[in-house]
């Protein structure tokens, strides 16, 4: 009565299967890799807060005069969030992940105008004394 019809044979079973799982079983990963899961983890951490960040300073605003204020506002958003500084060119390497950031970068006619200087005088009537019946 012994007899195999293929279950477990072969003598490979122990290796396809401990515990219920697959050695190459997606849920557990191998042990060298748990540091790379934790780097992904936080990757995937850091990429949601500034998803966050973006719903308050949007990337449409990178482009033109308020460009600084808003790199600033997010930086300080993450350095906040994760309790650790970030520089503007860390905060601008992520957005590159998912804007064109090329696109954001101002035109050599709008640079002109920023830089066009013009004398500035307030209005006469400014000056004019309104009469008093």
């Amino acid at each position: 009565m012994g007899h195999t019809n293929g279950v477990n044979g072969g003598g490979g079973g122990e290796e396809q299967e401990q515990d219920g799982m697959s050695v190459h079983s997606p849920c557990k990963p191998p042990p060298s890799s748990s540091s790379s899961l934790h780097k992904e983890q936080s990757q995937v951490e850091l990429e949601l807060r500034l998803l966050e960040a973006l719903e308050i300073y949007p990337p449409v605003k990178l482009r033109g005069i308020h460009r600084h204020f808003v790199l600033y506002g997010l930086t300080e958003y993450l350095r906040r969030s994760f309790n650790r500084h970030f520089s503007p060119s860390d905060v601008l390497q992520l957005l590159d992940r998912f804007y064109n950031l090329e696109m954001l970068k101002p035109d050599d006619e709008e640079t002109e105008i920023l830089n066009q200087e013009e004398d500035f005088s307030l209005p006469q009537s400014y000056f004019i004394k309104e009469s008093v019946d």
